[in-house]
């Protein structure tokens, strides 16, 4: 057991040591962030600023600090580059945490991968990049992580749902793409979904077309029944729906030139039987379902490289938020699967239970001081039934006796 087991701590020391990380960032030198990071300047957008914070609850003061978007309705626009580098045979590693807070109702949670001709300063929703991954979430319908590439020019969505969290905690999401043409998308350091670029983005017309040439034969019976033709309709079918109701009474009180002839109600005629239709049979000609048959498409070409990008080279935020409060933390771009677990464990994993803790014990003393305001509201309205009963109430017999006597006067 015990050489299983140190072969694969080296293995991993190695790996670990052989790991290239092309960028990190965690947001732990306070303000310095704004040295490295360029807010986009576009004209025509309302632009929010992101504020260096750990939220209304954390798990650790320091290592819980991001960025987060700080005004609601607001465009978000953020980005920092890189020493260039590219992914040709090697995988790269993609990798965040996003935390709503604020239990967002609309707005992004994505990063987008951009190569060296971006324009930090004028970075805007329709600037070209080459990846954008993150959660997405807009009211119930839309909750889902993006993955989108793009390819040849064109930007391409994944053909899968993949669903985000959508709750207030922190989150991390790591995207991995191989050599191989696959990819694999964590969710908290758990796989959610992986396969192949080819097979899950339209990145390429299809292997295989319908044969324009072939058509379905003119004898070809593909209706698996057909009517008997020696069924007849019996002769008491025809049935009206509605009949007149014969337990009907006409009221005593009609009168025939005030209201019009009387007729009975309509009521369902247990007899109808609806639309008669013949009795179906097996269909002796029947050949099953005619397949169109297929051909090679002589516009698909294969391409062993859907995966590479020859330059990458910066990252950024650009979103737009309807109700603010999303922090963005801990991210790494790197050559290694092993080296983002355990970032994602000596980040996020580090501090997720206390974060939670605390947000529970939040929770609680909101909910005590509710119940006192509650309690402290039913007690104001007891003392306010006291006074009212201390007081002199019209009425009484006190009252009565002034009454009188004032009417002897």
């Amino acid at each position: 057991m015990k050489g299983p087991f140190i072969l694969f701590v080296v293995q991993l020391f190695i790996s670990l040591s052989l790991a290239k990380i092309f960028f990190k960032e965690e947001f732990t030198d306070g303000d310095k962030y704004k040295e490295r990071w360029t807010p986009s300047q576009h004209s025509g957008k309302e632009w929010g600023d992101f504020v260096l914070t750990h939220g209304k609850f954390y798990g650790d003061a320091e290592a819980s600090k991001g960025i987060q978007t700080s005004t609601d309705a607001r465009f978000y626009g953020l980005s920092t580059k890189f020493e260039p580098f590219s992914n040709k045979d090697k995988p790269v590693v993609f990798q965040f945490t996003v935390k709503h807070e604020q239990n967002i109702d609309c707005g992004g949670g994505y990063a987008k991968i951009f190569d060296c001709s971006l324009d930090s300063k004028d970075m805007h929703g329709e600037t070209p990049y080459l990846m954008m991954f993150g959660p997405d979430i807009c009211g119930p319908g839309t909750k889902k992580v993006h993955v989108i590439f793009n390819y040849k020019g064109k930007n391409h969505l994944i053909n899968k749902e993949i669903r985000c969290k959508d709750d207030v905690y922190t989150h991390v999401y790591t995207l991995i793409v191989k050599p191989d043409n696959t990819y694999v998308v964590k969710i908290d350091n758990e796989k959610v979904e992986s396969g192949e670029l080819e097979k899950d983005w339209d990145f390429l017309p299809p292997k295989k077309i319908k044969d324009p040439e072939a058509k379905k034969p003119e004898d070809w019976d593909d209706n698996p029944k057909i009517e008997d033709t020696e069924d007849k309709k019996p002769e008491d079918w025809d049935q009206p729906e509605y009949i007149p109701d014969p337990d009907a009474v006409k009221p005593e009180d009609w009168d025939d030139e005030m209201d019009g002839e009387w007729e009975p109600p309509q009521i369902n005629n247990p007899a109808f039987k609806g639309e008669w239709k013949p009795r179906m049979l097996d269909n002796p000609n029947y050949k099953g379902p005619w397949v169109h048959p297929e051909i090679d498409n002589p516009e698909y070409v294969a391409d062993s490289s859907i995966y590479k990008y020859d330059e990458i080279c910066a990252i950024g935020f650009d979103l737009w938020q309807v109700k603010s409060g999303t922090i963005f933390d801990n991210i790494l771009i790197t050559d290694d699967e092993a080296e983002a677990e355990k970032h994602a464990r000596d980040t996020w994993g580090a501090i997720k239970e206390a974060e939670k803790k605390m947000k529970e014990q939040q929770e609680e003393e909101e909910r005590k001081a509710a119940e006192s305001k509650t309690a402290d509201t039913e007690e104001d309205n007891d003392d306010d039934d006291d006074e009212a009963d201390e007081l002199d109430i019209p009425g009484t017999t006190e009252d009565a006796t002034d009454a009188d006597a004032h009417d002897e006067l």
